[in-house]
């Protein structure tokens, strides 16, 4: 059944609502015309995770394939103007109507097929090389939808807010990535801080503190690089910019507020918080476009 323009981007917006909530409620933060194209970016990335991840039992073999196809369909679909898939409709109508540059999800798609087959990073350094096209880029999408009046000055910010974002997930998923059989963390940095035993027996060692505090201020200074790109904004979408670099920081206060034990349960920041958040954000929007300081 052919679904609708509406339909499509209603379906975005449940996959970002149910898996997304601190992006969600962030987008609330921008103007009504602008959300909608927000929860069709994160649509696509859910898509894509979820060929990678959420497959069940299927083979290696069997979600490459399925990879490669939803690319190879979105790039078509893409080239043609439009998409008969549930969310790709909204996808490619986003990046159309903004100009997104298509080596953008190339390169996402990429990233994801990197997890197909590399369990774990040695250094920050071949992180970054995945997070390139896993998170940094993120920013690069988002920024046509922000429209900063100087869009080369405002990309560096950008990246590093999406970097950001996954280094506190990666933090934040430490057990949940071992599930999977993945270690986001970089492997030199666990031997660093002789934080093996942590890992291999998913408990809280003086070790893993250490690495967790030192993961952390990194990710911290990475949200400093980022909040320099307020000013670059648009009032409207650096409001809504501070409001999600503000959840998200929330996240790493609660894995310190639980003694680093990233193994008992995953940090959350309750809706309430996040709503109250959005609230004081709105409420006070400064003139010159800079978020709320916490």
């Amino acid at each position: 059944m052919t679904v609708t323009l509406d339909e499509s981007y209603e379906e975005c917006r449940r996959l970002n609502k149910r898996y997304g909530s601190t992006y969600y409620w962030s987008t609330y933060l921008l103007p009504r015309v602008k959300r909608h194209h927000v929860h069709a970016l994160y649509g696509f990335c859910r898509y894509a995770d979820d060929i990678v991840d959420d497959l069940g039992p299927a083979p290696v073999t069997e979600r490459d394939q399925a990879l490669r196809a939803f690319g190879e369909r979105f790039f078509v679909d893409l080239e043609r103007g439009t998409s008969d898939d549930p969310v790709l409709k909204a996808v490619v109508h986003t990046v159309r109507a903004f100009a997104i540059d298509p080596d953008c999800f190339h390169r996402f798609l990429r990233s994801m097929a990197m997890d197909l087959s590399i369990a774990s990073y040695e250094t920050w350094e071949d992180l970054l090389g995945y997070m390139d096209g896993s998170a940094a880029v993120i920013g690069e999408m988002m920024l046509p939808i922000l429209e900063p009046p100087s869009p080369a000055l405002a990309l560096g910010p950008a990246r590093a807010l999406g970097n950001a974002f996954q280094l506190t997930n990666f933090l934040r998923d430490i057990a949940e990535d071992l599930d999977r059989g993945r270690v986001y963390v970089p492997q030199a940095d666990i031997r660093k801080f002789d934080a093996e035993s942590a890992f291999a027996e998913r408990r809280v060692t003086p070790g893993l503190v250490d690495l967790l505090q030192f993961e952390i201020e990194r990710c911290r200074e990475l949200y400093a690089v980022a909040e320099l790109g307020d000013e670059l904004l648009p009032p409207s979408s650096a409001r809504c910019i501070a409001g999600a670099r503000a959840l998200y920081s929330r996240i790493l206060e609660r894995i310190e507020a639980q003694g680093y034990d990233v193994f008992a349960g995953r940090a959350r920041v309750p809706t309430r918080e996040k709503l109250a958040v959005a609230a004081r954000l709105v409420r006070h929007q400064p003139a010159t476009g800079r978020g709320v300081p916490e």
